[in-house]
C-alpha cells in the first residue's frame, strides 16, 4: 500500500502554497484526468453511459464517507436547491433555527419562504435554544466564515427532545472530519470543497422515509427507470432518495468520482489527523506571533481577526488564503505541509 505522502505527491503539483480549500479544494490528477477523458467522450461523440456509471460511483462513494446506505443519498448541483426542498415541506409559521452567520445557501431558502419564522442564535448556544414548537435546526457542521465546530451531538439530543428535525451542511467538514449522516434527518456537502471535485455537484443525504419532501426539482433522472421516464409526467419516482435527483453535471460527476476514491484510499481519519494537526500547528505559531485566532478547537480551518487586509500581498507572495469580513482564512488539507505553516508564519511575521 502506497504511503500518504506518496499518494499525495503523486496526485498535487500546487504552484504556489495553497491554504484556501475552504473556498476550492485542488483537483488530484486522477481527477483532471477523468474529466479529460469524459471531454474526449463528448468531442468523439463515444455512447456517455460510462460517466452515467460515474454518477451511482460517486453516490455510493459519499455514502460510504456519509456512513448511510446509498439508497438514502441523492445528486444534485447545490446545497441551496436541498434547503428549498425542505424549507418548501414546513408548514406556515414554522420555527427555524439557525446558527448566527452561517454560510448564505444554508440558511436563505428558509427566509425566503417569507412565512416561516427563522430564529438564529450565536452558535455555541444553539442546542440550548432548541424549545417546544421549534421545527428544524439547520446547521453547518463547520462555519465558513472561521472555522468553528457546531456541537452536533448536543443539538441532535435537544432536537430529539422537542421533536424537531436536524438539517446539517457538511460542506466544510465533508472530506476531514468523520460524516455521521445517519444521525441527522437531512445532510447536504458540496463536492468542490474538502472533496476535492470539480464545480457543480452536491449530496444529499435524506431519511429512509423521506422525511417529507416533495421532489419538486423532479426530472427524468428522478423516475425508478429513469430512461423510461423521459417523456411526459414521471409515472413513478425512485423509491430510493433519487428521487430528490437532478439532471447531473456528467463532466463533474466524472471528476468526483476520481476525487472521493482517492479519500476513501486515504482514509478520512487520516486526512482528519493530518489537517487537524497543521490547524493546530498555525495556531501554536500565531500565539508565538502574539496573534490570537478565532476558537476553533479541533477545526481544519483556522481564522486570524484583524489580518484578512494581509491576503492580497500574501497572493502576490505565492500563498493564497481567504479575507473574510477582515478575518484571514488559511484552511489546511491534505496537499499541505508543516512547510507550508511555517512559509505562512514567516510571511506574516514579516
Amino acid at each position: 500500500m502506497e504511503t500518504f505522502e506518496n499518494l499525495v505527491r503523486a496526485e498535487f503539483t500546487p504552484k504556489h502554497t495553497y491554504l484556501n480549500t475552504a473556498s476550492n479544494g485542488l483537483l488530484p490528477a486522477r481527477t483532471v484526468s477523468a474529466v479529460q477523458q469524459a471531454v474526449r467522450m463528448r468531442a468523439e461523440g463515444t455512447p456517455l453511459g460510462p460517466l452515467y456509471e460515474d454518477v451511482e460511483a460517486a453516490r455510493a462513494s459519499f455514502a460510504r464517507l456519509a456512513g448511510v446506505p446509498a439508497e438514502r443519498v441523492a445528486t444534485g448541483a447545490s446545497v441551496a436547491e436541498y434547503g428549498g426542498l425542505i424549507a418548501a415541506s414546513l408548514p406556515a409559521g414554522a420555527e427555524v433555527l439557525t446558527a448566527e452567520g452561517d454560510f448564505s445557501s444554508l440558511v436563505n431558502p428558509f427566509h425566503t419562504r417569507g412565512d416561516l419564522k427563522v430564529r438564529a442564535v450565536p452558535l455555541e448556544r444553539l442546542a440550548e435554544s432548541v424549545r417546544p414548537g421549534t421545527a428544524l435546526v439547520a446547521v453547518s457542521a463547520a462555519q465558513s466564515a472561521d472555522g468553528r465546530l457546531a456541537d452536533l451531538s448536543a443539538v441532535r439530543e435537544a432536537a430529539r427532545a422537542h421533536g424537531a428535525r436536524t438539517y446539517v451542511d457538511a460542506s466544510q467538514s465533508a472530506g476531514w472530519l468523520p460524516m455521521l449522516a445517519d444521525a441527522d434527518d437531512f445532510l447536504a456537502a458540496v463536492g468542490f470543497k474538502w472533496l476535492m471535485g470539480p464545480h457543480g455537484a452536491s449530496f444529499f443525504v435524506a431519511p429512509q422515509d423521506f422525511g417529507g419532501l416533495t421532489p419538486l426539482l423532479a426530472g427524468w433522472v428522478a423516475g425508478e427507470v429513469p430512461w423510461d421516464s423521459c417523456y411526459g409526467p414521471v409515472e413513478e419516482l425512485a423509491h430510493s432518495a433519487r428521487r430528490f435527483d437532478v439532471s447531473p453535471a456528467l463532466f463533474t460527476y466524472a471528476g468526483l468520482r476520481a476525487s472521493l476514491e482517492l479519500i476513501e484510499e486515504i482514509g478520512v481519519d487520516v486526512v482528519h489527523a493530518h489537517d487537524v494537526g497543521l490547524a493546530d500547528r498555525f495556531r501554536a505559531g500565531l500565539a508565538g506571533l502574539g496573534h490570537a485566532p478565532v476558537p476553533a478547537p479541533g477545526s481544519a480551518i483556522v481564522s486570524v481577526p484583524g489580518l484578512g487586509h494581509r491576503q492580497g500581498e500574501l497572493s502576490r507572495a505565492g500563498i493564497e488564503v481567504s479575507d473574510r469580513a477582515g478575518n484571514l482564512r488559511a484552511a489546511f488539507h491534505l496537499y499541505n505541509t508543516a512547510a507550508d505553516v511555517d512559509l505562512l508564519l514567516d510571511a506574516l511575521t514579516a
